[in-house]
């Protein structure tokens, strides 16, 4: 590595980007001094972070090519360590493991003539004695797969060694210039009231996906939780697929074959916390307050009640980044969507605190440079072995540089979520009614049938559900997500199986069927939702600069802007419609309608007529040098393109 440096070595160009950031310089040579220096020591003292992030391999317990068991656990707090198990008759003190430095402990079994002394499929537990003398049982934190039974309440570890695992067949697809991502949940993927399984979403819900134009699923709720109702985010075995859908092998083969259809597949990572389970989970998993958690009140995050990462702790860090690899190398995921990142970042973990954008707020003593730091060693890591990958950051704080570079002094993260936007259309909380719902409410009970009266609440709720997405598909940034069924008006809410509702899945599933019914509604939102994703793979605005926007009018409710050499025009007016109105542009030429939201096929009105053609002058209008004259009914929104430019 080079000589060591406080500065970031691209940080003036980040400065020149923003020149508001450079009263902030020192706070940037600071965090880029702590991250040089782990990584630093991780290059010295661990042979590199290759080997280092490759730690999946040896901790927990692992099979030898002469069948022989190799076990490894980090536990500092432990005075003796044991393995039990099926294997060995549940004997809580046969196989004690050896101590060594830091608060590590391995443990060899010779290979039984030739086979492996741990049976594949059968059940494990590390049995740890507390400083007090009391034996503790407790699943690996890098077990690979546990299970619960269903007359239990906590999981089991269950040794995971097939004859012959899945192979996969596909490569990843090329890195996406433009992400269109369905955001999913494997459990509640269909309409039946059950735990859905990898196997259905991969015959049933992919060939979905791909047909609807997305080129990137996000799976949540894969880290194995042992509270459905969490929606996956308390994690319990972080190097452990959920074995509620299935086994390892299913999740291998759904993502291989999303593969196949040139789909890229993100991880919903949870690294911003863990579940306070302690039996089934990390917590005092060496019978003390700490090992991989802060001690005491920095320990516990107040509102989700679950643990908080110590990420200065050189096996934290070794323990988190090596889940990321492992995820990416053994399953084939193509990247990761950073769960709870606000949190992360501030000591305060954004409770109670607003964020104005006043840069003071991203720098000082209330932000947590340890987590940040962790973030940027993620970052560089998965970029230096898996640049292919993408790594997204769930932050709602804005905090500056978060997507710019490490080597700028940034968090490395490609893309930030931009939670702001859906909440301008509603408050987009978990268990809230769905976007449609809240436009049509229980109407979408009696009067979604093409048999009944379109009513005036039904019409405004399928023209501006049309609308919102479109606006938001092509003006809200540099990529698009939608969560599950809202792509066709899905109807009421999401809740999962919990003592508050008798452990009802009735909320906790997603009706694709509504979408097969040629008499529902439904199936309108559903083409207006292909049509519009096929438009942007066809053009590509979402991978083009940033919109200029020509026209907000807030008395006519009409905006305009363009992207990618497309005009986008909405009238949000609920009443007016609007002849010959002058929308400037860029480009002169020719134009004619691609998408019309008022088209038939989408459950429109059919009011505008596609053989027509826009001929531009040489009028200047709203700063641009040209403009066109349209007309534009209301609740519509079209995409115009210029033919004397194919595509």
């Amino acid at each position: 590595m080079a000589a060591a440096s406080t500065e970031p070595p691209r940080l003036k160009q980040l400065l020149e980007r923003d020149p508001y950031l450079a009263p902030f310089r020192t706070d940037f040579q600071r965090r880029y001094s702590l991250f040089y220096n782990r990584l630093k020591n991780i290059e010295e003292s661990e042979g590199g972070l290759d080997k280092f992030t490759k730690s999946y391999k040896t901790f927990g317990v692992n099979q030898l090519a002469d069948g022989g068991i190799y076990c490894k656990e980090w536990a500092p707090g432990a005075e003796a360590v044991f393995l039990a198990g099926d294997f060995n008759g549940w004997n809580p003190s046969s196989h004690p493991y050896k101590k060594l430095e830091y608060g590590k402990w391995e443990l060899f079994i010779p290979p039984e003539d030739g086979h492996s002394p741990v049976p594949h499929g059968s059940k494990l537990k590390v049995v740890i004695r507390a400083q007090n003398g009391a034996l503790l049982y407790r699943i690996s934190p890098w077990a690979r797969y546990v299970v619960r039974d269903e007359d239990k309440v906590n999981y089991d570890w269950v040794h995971w060694n097939p004859p012959q695992s899945y192979i996969h067949k596909n490569p990843s697809p090329k890195r996406l210039k433009s992400l269109r991502i369905y955001e999913s949940h494997v459990g509640i993927a269909s309409p039946e009231g059950k735990v859905a399984s990898y196997k259905n979403f991969t015959y049933n819900v992919l060939p979905r996906i791909k047909d609807l134009g997305y080129n990137c699923v996000q799976l949540m709720a894969i880290m194995e939780h042992a509270y459905y109702a969490s929606f996956g985010y308390q994690v319990t075995s972080f190097f452990a697929a959920s074995s509620r859908y299935g086994t390892p092998d299913d999740l291998k083969e759904m993502i291989d074959v999303a593969h196949s259809m040139g789909i890229t597949v993100l991880l919903d990572v949870v690294h911003s916390h863990a579940s306070k389970n302690s039996e089934d989970g990390l917590n005092q998993f060496d019978g003390t307050d700490s090992c991989f958690f802060h001690s005491g009140y920095r320990g516990n995050h107040q509102l989700w009640d679950s643990r908080l990462f110590d990420y200065a702790n050189w096996e934290v860090l070794r323990f988190l980044l090596s889940n990321l690899r492992m995820w990416i190398e053994d399953y084939r995921f193509d990247g990761f969507r950073f769960d709870g990142v606000t949190s992360m970042l501030y000591h305060h973990h954004g409770i109670g605190t607003g964020f104005s954008g006043d840069y003071n707020e991203y720098f000082g003593l209330h932000v947590d440079e340890d987590a940040l730091c962790y973030l940027m060693l993620a970052n560089h890591m998965i970029n230096t072995l898996h640049p292919e990958c993408i790594t997204i950051a769930e932050d709602v704080s804005g905090m500056p540089a978060l997507c710019r570079p490490v080597a700028e002094g940034g968090g490395g993260f490609d893309y930030r979520l931009a939670m702001a936007i859906p909440d301008k259309w509603i408050q987009a909380l978990v268990g809230d009614k769905t976007l449609a719902f809240r436009l049509m409410d229980a109407e979408m009970y009696t009067n979604m049938s093409v048999l009944m009266p379109l009513t005036p609440v039904i019409d405004r709720g399928i023209q501006l559900h049309k609308m919102i997405r479109l606006i938001t598909h092509a003006l809200g940034g540099e990529s698009y997500l939608n969560f599950m069924g809202n792509e066709f008006g899905h109807p009421e809410w999401l809740d999962f199986p919990r003592i508050g509702n008798n452990e009802s899945y009735h909320y906790a599933r997603r009706q694709f069927n509504l979408t097969e019914d040629d008499l529902l509604r439904y199936k309108f939102l559903n083409a207006f939702d292909r049509d519009m994703n096929k438009l942007e793979e066809r053009y590509g605005w979402l991978a083009s600069p940033q919109a200029y926007v020509s026209e907000k009018h807030e008395s006519n409710k009409v905006i305009a802007f363009e992207r990618a050499g497309l005009i986008f025009i909405f009238n949000f007016h609920p009443y007016q419609s609007y002849v010959d109105y002058r929308v400037g542009i860029e480009t002169p030429g020719k134009y004619k309608i691609l998408l019309d939201s008022d088209a038939g096929e989408y459950g429109g009105h059919q009011r505008l007529d596609h053989n027509t053609e826009y001929f531009s002058e040489e009028y200047p209008h709203n700063y641009r040098p040209n403009s066109i004259m349209v007309y534009i009914p209301s609740r519509v929104a079209l995409v115009l393109h210029t033919m004397d430019i194919p595509k």
